[in-house]
């Protein structure tokens, strides 16, 4: 009667199509049982298109030939490569989503360049919504441009380590992460994609965000590596867009409203930030970088105008001392177009998290 070490030797001569190796030495062959005159084989393995399994059950069966088997019970589990990721991806999104359970709402802040003053942006609204009540946290997942640590006064500072996982810093009670407080703020971060993806990740699964209203993310620019990864692994609430005036920065944050629709996230709406300066000394306005195109670009696309946030040198000093405006100054007017853009913010929230923003619903 044949052995299972003789069933694995015939085993051995089947090549994997395309390759010189065999389906055991590649570790395929994961079940082997002997019952008399029966044999059972599992194999299991992923294939870039499908269709490997026709090929190879017809080999197995004249490899087991010469053993003399009555019945070979040849069950061959064949996934493609494509339908393995999106497994692992769903598996990873249930459990980031299991770890931010007590999250009600999500947003992503974003933008389609850089320069546009999107950290300003979310450190900002973050505190405006705060302001209103609201339990908020915000996430620095800007891998290679982590600002939020100085705009809230946090440089320097380390999260506590509980077991095995984070406690975020906080500033006025707002839950603050991010990458610079992991690394030192000169160092520059020079990762691939892949690692990209997994730094997000780890700050989604690895942090104790605890109860929020509001979850804030201060995306990167741009509609790469870190913009797919949140899409993949969070259901998000929506995203705000941001976009200064002119048709530069308009035309990059309409390619990013447009990536976000692509994956089905819903856009919450636009903000045109450093709408106008103005002047400390004589109060007038100055459209620096035009005024109204995002206005116009919203319209257009059918989506919200949220607001127009005009630039001032209050407003710039509060990012670099880590002084946030609508902290320091809640009665100025950069102070109350946030804290407007919150609540348009909040009235577009459905009632029950989990369910598409009221503008959406059919």
């Amino acid at each position: 009667m044949p052995t299972k070490e003789d069933v694995i030797d015939r085993l051995r001569q089947v090549k994997y199509p395309g390759f010189s190796r065999d389906i055991v030495t590649f570790g395929l062959v994961k079940d082997v049982q002997i019952n008399r005159d029966q044999v059972y084989i599992r194999i299991e393995f992923a294939s870039q298109s499908g269709g490997v399994r026709d090929q190879l059950e017809p080999e197995v069966r004249k490899a087991l030939e010469p053993l003399g088997f009555a019945k070979i019970n040849l069950q061959i589990d064949e996934k493609t490569v494509g339908e393995v990721r999106a497994q692992q991806t769903m598996a990873q999104r249930e459990q980031i989503e299991t770890l931010l359970s007590d999250v009600k709402y999500t947003i992503a802040v974003a933008s389609g360049k850089g320069g546009v003053g999107k950290s300003t942006v979310s450190v900002n609204l973050a505190c405006a919504l705060h302001k209103l009540g609201k339990q908020v946290g915000i996430l620095d997942a800007d891998i290679y441009g982590p600002n939020v640590p100085m705009m809230f006064g946090l440089e320097g500072k380390r999260p506590k380590v509980i077991g095995n996982r984070v406690a975020p810093l906080e500033r006025n009670g707002i839950k603050v992460m991010s990458l610079g407080f992991l690394a030192p703020t000169d160092t520059a971060i020079i990762w691939r994609g892949p690692l990209v993806g997994r730094a997000i990740e780890q700050m989604l699964r690895d942090v104790i965000w605890g109860e929020l209203d509001f979850f804030i993310i201060d995306l990167p620019p741009g509609t790469g590596d870190a913009q797919l990864t949140l899409t993949q692994r969070l259901e998000l609430t929506g995203a705000v867009m941001v976009s200064t005036p002119q048709p530069v920065a308009l035309s990059d944050a309409i390619k990013g409203l447009r990536m976000f629709q692509k994956v089905n996230v819903p856009i919450i709406g636009i903000i045109e930030n450093m709408s106008a300066f103005i002047c400390d000394q004589c109060g007038k306005e100055h459209d620096i970088f035009g005024k109204g195109g995002v206005k116009k670009a919203a319209e257009k696309e059918n989506v919200p105008f949220l607001g127009e946030i005009p630039l001032t040198p209050e407003l710039r000093k509060g990012g670099d001392s880590g002084k946030p405006i609508v902290l320091e100054d809640p009665d100025s007017p950069v102070s109350k177009a946030f804290l407007k853009i919150a609540e348009s913010v909040v009235n577009q929230m459905p009632e029950q998290p989990g369910e598409a923003p009221k503008r959406f619903k059919l």
